[in-house]
């Protein structure tokens, strides 16, 4: 069992999800929910306090963690200590690392086996907030944010039942590949970050250039965005503050690393099915598999699920077993007048997921009488389809007595420095009961 040298909260794990019933007179449900974490700089200077950086960091008196990034007395990067370092800035540290628990010690121990620096553990902290379904202005999607064009290379796949953006496990893979890469192209990490945040092209022709030239002397010139030049910053902000948890006041708990173990799935199932019969938490195995937006994985047998290896034999003989039936469907018989797109529509569901239902289906001649095998999808509770590719702050916001843009920034799952900035105000302005902010629209 993996010890993870670093602070978190142990997650609290819902109650098991209720039986499955009759496939009868389904009610559809529109309701979705969409998550908005955008990645924006601050947009106005904090107190000047000075922070010192020991050679190396000892949380809770483990083995050292080492840093690596350089830049820590910087200027921006002493602000954004300050900044999360305060009351409210502790909270919104410690419920995003309580977000991490099921994901931080397989992205540890992956870091870990490369030779990575240790900051990149935090990464997720500043692109995401660790929540898997996190979505950006411009799309971008999962823990580590990548764009739907920029994901071929790294064995993920977006269709009509899932999008692997928000598997925790692929993802970590891919940007960690991608990290690597672009390591080797600009030759530091501060610059390999830089790639990933602003791409690789910009900071190619940054170097040429300026010949020479690390991250913070092209900084100094602006040759990047705002947004580039707050990156590593706040990065090394964060990663200062949870490698030293006791200093800035947080107590450090360990959870145990679930062991995550992935189990080939060659039919269409029911995640929550598939726990009741294994005796399981049906919430902690969706959560595990995030990427599916219906909790019901894809008729595809080179599909894995991600399980904790202590319940992959229990999952295993549950998958295995011919005699259960593991997915809900309605039963569709064809009348006149039926067509693909209006049957598809009607049940909530894509043509192309009735057509994996139903081998040898020819769109352009349904006949009558026909009995079609529709998935229920909307029966399971859709987790987190984002039906935009960008995200606007339309909606609003009531100021409460003793709300701060911290907190309301919690409840949205969105960044405290864009709810700022997208409400022109400092981070750490006090809020006027009654008053009304931009947060993200709700879907």
């Amino acid at each position: 069992m993996r010890t993870i040298p670093l602070f978190l909260i142990a997650l609290t794990v819902p109650a098991l999800l209720a039986g499955a019933e009759e496939l009868v007179n389904y009610q559809l449900d529109e309701a979705e929910h969409l998550e908005v974490i955008p990645n924006e700089p601050i947009t106005r200077p904090l107190r000047q306090v000075k922070y010192v950086q020991p050679y190396a960091s000892k949380p809770h008196g483990e083995a050292p963690v080492l840093l690596t990034l350089t830049g820590f007395d910087e200027a921006l990067t002493q602000k954004y200590i300050e900044q999360y370092s305060t009351g409210v800035g502790r909270r919104w540290l410690t419920t995003v690392m309580q977000r991490s628990g099921p994901y931080l010690a397989f992205i540890q121990g992956e870091i870990e086996k490369r030779g990575l620096p240790q900051e990149l553990i935090y990464l997720p902290v500043i692109e995401s907030a660790y929540s898997v379904t996190a979505v950006s202005r411009s799309g971008a999607t999962g823990l580590w944010q990548f764009m739907r064009n920029s994901i071929n290379p790294y064995d993920m796949k977006i269709t009509d039942w899932m999008d692997e953006r928000r598997d925790f496990w692929k993802s970590t893979l891919g940007a960690l590949n991608k990290l690597e890469t672009e390591y080797k192209r600009v030759g530091s990490w501060e610059l390999a970050l830089s790639a990933y945040n602003a791409g690789l092209g910009t900071v190619l022709n940054a170097m040429k250039k300026h010949p020479g030239a690390d991250y913070w002397e092209l900084c100094k010139r602006r040759v990047f965005k705002n947004e580039t030049i707050h990156y590593i910053p706040k990065l090394l902000a964060v990663s200062h503050i949870l490698s030293n948890p006791r200093r800035y006041g947080i107590e450090p708990l360990w959870p145990e690393d679930p062991q995550w173990t992935r189990i080939a799935v060659s039919r269409s199932v029911d995640l929550g099915m598939v726990a009741e019969h294994a005796g399981l938490p049906g919430a902690e195995l969706k959560r595990a598999n995030g990427e599916l937006f219906y909790g019901i994985t894809p008729p595809d047998p080179n599909y894995h699920i991600k399980v904790p290896a202590a319940q992959a034999e229990a999952i295993t003989a549950v998958l295995e077993n011919p005699e259960l039936s593991l997915i809900k469907y309605y039963f569709h018989t064809i009348r006149s007048g039926d067509t693909l797109s209006g049957i598809a529509g009607r049940y909530g569901v894509s043509e192309s997921q009735i057509r994996s239902h139903n081998p040898g289906l020819r769109d352009r001649y349904l006949k009558i009488g026909v009995r079609l095998i529709i998935p229920a999808l909307r029966d399971s509770t859709p987790a987190a389809r984002p039906r935009i590719e960008n995200v606007s702050f339309s909606g609003t916001h009531l100021v409460k007595r003793g709300e701060t843009l911290w907190s309301i920034a919690l409840a949205y799952n969105t960044n405290p420095e864009t709810l700022a900035r997208i409400n022109n105000m400092g981070l750490n302005d006090t809020l006027r009961e009654g008053s009304t902010l931009k947060t993200p629209a709700s879907q």
